[in-house]
């Protein structure tokens, strides 16, 4: 494949956007998003969780059914080689940071006591941030990014009056982790057939799998009584507890605890899975692109994420629990 050339001319520019276009990545969503239930309020997480899968999985779909290319290179440069057999409109990154900063924002208004100004602020930002550098890496066009953005803000609308019902669902039936486990296998096996491969229909199967685990994984601990959460929001917060070293070492701690547990245990199914589909399709093993085939992509990676999720909302607070971390 060609690899276009460029070179840097504005270091702070080019860190700056980098590292803004992460925050729109898998990596931030496998650290932000367990480390916010983990550590600061697994009510917020769900919400966060919820809104996120959602918009994803409408901005993933949007993209295969449009089929909007991505900015011509030349005359832009794109920085990101994995996203390039991708559509373009509309932004996902843009979709999730606006999704992620204003579904906190708009969930810990009547839940936590701090200047409202500063939290809209930090959410145009953080969204703000990761937009620009879907332009800056040569990923999107501005169109793209507004798209994605406007989708994102009416979604969000629509949506707000249901997030207190959809909070209770995961008590309200014994067959409720049927439903959350056919629907986004179902919405996954038929996802809208590309011209050629990207990596979109993996990465939907992905974030749905992931959101059906940990959907279940709260099932679980309201089931089983595992866990006492409020069904309301609790009463305002005077003041937000004091960043300590002591709870600066304890987070870290359930972190690095929690995210050696779901590695260990995405590694063990995802290995297990393809290992089986292997064998029922008769596949010779390690054969990467056999991975490709919708009979053992969505299957290994369905399975692989929603065991992961379903991890993150039981097992891990369960291990936290059994080595005295409150």
């Amino acid at each position: 494949a060609y690899v276009q050339k460029y070179v840097v001319k504005n270091y702070f520019y080019y860190y700056l956007f980098q590292f803004s276009a992460a925050l729109g990545q898998e990596v931030f969503y496998i650290t932000f998003l367990p480390f916010t239930h983990w550590n600061i309020d697994p009510y917020l997480s769900r919400r966060l969780i919820i809104i996120w899968v959602l918009v994803m999985y409408i901005g993933q779909v949007a993209k295969d059914i449009l089929k909007w290319p991505r900015p011509s290179s030349p005359p832009v440069v794109k920085l990101e080689k994995r996203l390039i057999a991708e559509y373009g409109m509309p932004s996902t990154h843009a979709m999730a940071a606006t999704a992620i900063a204003f579904t906190l924002l708009i969930s810990t208004m009547d839940r936590y006591q701090y200047p409202f100004v500063l939290g809209l602020v930090m959410a145009v930002v953080f969204s703000t941030l990761v937009c620009l550098s879907r332009l800056y890496t040569g990923m999107h066009t501005v169109l793209d990014v507004l798209g994605g953005v406007l989708i994102t803000a009416l979604l969000i609308v629509l949506t707000y009056p249901a997030w207190t019902f959809i909070d209770r669902l995961d008590s309200a039936s014994p067959l409720f982790p049927v439903c959350v486990i056919v629907v986004p296998f179902f919405l996954c096996y038929n996802y809208p057939v590309s011209d050629y491969y990207s990596p979109t229909r993996a990465d939907t199967t992905t974030i749905l799998a992931a959101g059906a685990g940990v959907t279940i994984g709260f099932w679980i601990n309201h089931f089983f009584q595992l866990v006492s959460q409020p069904a309301e929001p609790l009463p305002v917060i005077q003041n937000i507890p004091p960043l300590t070293t002591y709870m600066f070492v304890l987070g870290l701690t359930k972190f690095a605890v929690g995210i050696v547990l779901i590695l260990l245990v995405r590694q063990l199914v995802q290995n297990l899975s393809l290992q089986v589909l292997y064998s029922w399709f008769k596949v010779v093993t390690r054969n990467k692109e056999a991975r490709r085939r919708l009979e053992i992509e969505v299957p290994y990676k369905f399975v692989t994420y929603t065991s992961v999720g379903i991890c993150a909302t039981t097992f891990v607070p369960m291990l936290h629990r059994f080595l005295g971390l409150p």
